[in-house]
């Protein structure tokens, strides 16, 4: 089987729990399966070190983001180290920017899905690290669940921006509206469910131009590693289901999203 390459995933987790048996094998196997870059995403204060040390330590293939997730402010998610978000919390954000391996601000954005969530101060938040991201120069990586429209009210007052709505939960026609505001859409395995309909429309109202592709793993496995541990290795299937949709060449999908993530993120592939 001809070897499908370049590959770029958008959007994964890398210094997740999930990979602590055998990170180093499986993103040392990467090259030798196609997949010339990942953009490992922070989510937390905690987690941004961890980020930065692994994308030095791979700087071939990783790059990275560092940003405050909404999930980490309120509920499960929050990390033992910051039970609060502390007040410099952009100073320290600003600083690991500067470093060469980051690449975006991110991952941004709001979650309204668990309860006890506090919407006023995830829209604060996010209103803080977008300016932050203007500021900088640096894309954003957004994520966005149950709150597509606050979320497309605030993105209303920076755009036009830079970066990309992440396994993107809206309709076309919010596609549309994200779209104009400068933005890149990006699709994970959700597209290979049987039950797919809502973001296979917006996948097909894309441009070619636009378009990304990403694991979000460990989380959301294609079909048909549903219910498995994902990683980038899985993104054929969901390169096929996008090539489907858009009529081209799962290889000339590939080249595609790859330049993109590759011109959004500034780096070489």
């Amino acid at each position: 089987m001809e070897l499908l390459t370049p590959i770029f995933d958008s959007h994964a987790h890398y210094t997740d729990s999930a990979f602590d048996a055998d990170r180093e094998e499986l993103l040392g196997s990467f090259p030798s399966r196609g997949i010339v870059r990942c953009m490992t995403c922070a989510t937390s204060l905690a987690d941004a070190p961890q980020n930065l040390a692994l994308a030095h330590r791979y700087p071939e293939l990783l790059v990275t983001a560092v940003g405050v997730h909404p999930e980490c402010l309120s509920g499960p998610d929050v990390p033992p180290e910051f039970p609060v978000l502390p007040d410099d919390y952009l100073d320290r954000l600003r600083a690991w920017a500067a470093d060469p391996a980051v690449h975006a601000i991110g991952e941004i954005g709001l979650d309204y899905h668990y309860e006890g969530y506090d919407a006023a101060e995830q829209q604060r938040v996010l209103r803080e690290q977008l300016a932050l991201a203007k500021t900088l120069g640096l894309p954003v990586i957004l994520h966005c669940r149950e709150a597509i429209g606050d979320m497309v009210s605030i993105l209303r007052e920076f755009a036009p921006l830079s970066g990309v709505m992440h396994c993107f939960p809206g309709s076309a026609e919010t596609a549309q509206e994200v779209l104009a505001m400068g933005l890149y859409i990006g699709f994970t395995g959700v597209i290979t469910f049987k039950n797919a309909k809502k973001p296979l429309s917006a996948l097909r109202s894309v441009p070619h131009d636009r378009l990304l592709v990403e694991t979000d793993c460990p989380y959301m496995a294609p079909v048909p590693y549903r219910g498995k541990r994902c990683d980038s290795t899985m993104l054929t299937e969901t390169l096929a289901v996008m090539a489907r949709e858009k009529d081209v060449t799962v290889s000339e999908m590939a080249q595609i999203t790859a330049e993109n993530a590759a011109r959004l993120f500034r780096c070489p592939i």
